[in-house]
């Protein structure tokens, strides 16, 4: 989902204050020298650019003159060979977007920081770092308290830092193509996400915390390993876009899974707990009190039953937002309690549901 969204000058001399070398085939640049060439609309000096386009060359550095350029708003990097960012970029105070996917980039060479100082705040809003040799979440973003769109799909990222959450203004996460393994529920504190991008992935499950991304609205999680989504992901009201293909759950729905016996200690706990015996402190050891305090109650509304250890994974087809169904995982007591009617209903939303099923699933 490499969406460009720019929020760069829409004036009527937008032209007259862009610098564009980009496809030209460039090894190295100095940047000022054709500022003023009658072909660069005899632009007065760096202070009138706005936007300066490099992409499309052959660049391995950037100029550390790009720091003059101090009213820049776009720059765009992508489709180069660059190994490093100057720390220069951080003396760019009004710079909005920042397009530096498909380079050479990796953790090291990316600044310290994108401000002069920790009392300084960015005006960046979009960051794309696509494409490059990135080994972990770079932890500079973390201080772009502004940025909205935030693309580092197509590196060797492992892990999403758990101090994610104070990004507030983020809007588009885009970290597919990856090797993640798993997603903290810090994300789930993104309140303005819209739009999260998961796939191609190693990721095997999602936090319950997704549950609480209220503006998302497109949710992005195919070529993972997913066996199931979480129950509460039902509760994403906005939500219009998912994708789920070339994930167990699509490929293999788990229908008999294996029950080992459970074992003395569970039996007699579940014989208490659903007869209502009353158990007091001191009439057995500590220890036997504590494990009757955790147990779980059989999601079947038919079963008054618990489980503790032992327990029945089950896959139940649920109504999402009116619009299809969608596989969650569910804990039963027993495979008794698996409701006899959801055979049926799984065949008749196969042949009534099955386009959309194959649209959200599969597509």
């Amino acid at each position: 989902m490499e969406v460009y969204t720019s929020d760069s000058s829409d004036t009527d001399s937008r032209e007259q204050k862009t610098l564009d070398y980009s496809r030209m085939n460039l090894r190295d640049i100095s940047l000022e020298n054709d500022l003023y060439s009658e072909n660069k609309q005899r632009l007065k000096s760096q202070k009138d650019i706005e936007i300066l386009l490099l992409n499309h060359n052959r660049l391995k550095y950037l100029p550390a003159t790009i720091k003059t350029f101090v009213n820049l708003r776009t720059l765009d990097l992508s489709q180069n060979c660059l190994t490093e960012l100057p720390e220069a970029i951080a003396h760019l105070p009004f710079l909005v977007t920042l397009v530096c996917k498909n380079n050479q980039l990796t953790n090291q060479s990316l600044p310290k920081s994108f401000t002069t100082s920790k009392n300084q705040q960015s005006s960046l809003k979009e960051l794309n770092l696509s494409g490059n040799l990135l080994t972990h979440f770079p932890e500079q973003v973390i201080e772009l308290k502004q940025l909205k769109y935030l693309y580092i799909g197509g590196n060797q990222i492992t892990s999403i830092s758990k101090d994610i959450w104070k990004m507030q203004s983020l809007q588009v996460l885009s970290i597919g193509g990856n090797l993640l393994t798993e997603v903290p529920e810090s994300v789930g504190l993104l309140s303005q996400l819209q739009a999260l991008v998961l796939c191609d992935n190693l990721i095997e499950n999602l936090p319950t915390s997704i549950a609480r991304l209220k503006m998302l609205k497109s949710l992005l999680l195919h070529k993972n390993r997913l066996k199931h989504l979480p129950r509460d992901i039902v509760a994403l009201k906005n939500l219009a876009e998912l994708s789920l293909r070339d994930n167990p759950l699509v490929v293999r729905f788990v229908q008999d899974m294996a029950l080992n016996p459970p074992t003395l200690m569970e039996l007699a706990a579940r014989i208490v707990k659903n007869t209502g015996v009353e158990i007091k402190p001191g009439d057995v050891p500590q220890t036997t009190l504590e494990y009757l305090k955790s147990a779980n109650c059989c999601v079947n509304p038919n079963c008054k039953g618990v489980f503790f250890d032992n327990r029945v994974e089950h896959i139940k087809f649920v109504d999402f937002c009116g619009k299809y169904r969608v596989p969650l995982l569910q804990y039963l007591c027993s495979s008794k309690c698996i409701e006899q009617e959801e055979e049926p209903r799984r065949q008749s939303s196969s042949n009534a549901s099955g386009y959309m099923l194959r649209k959200v699933l599969l597509g």
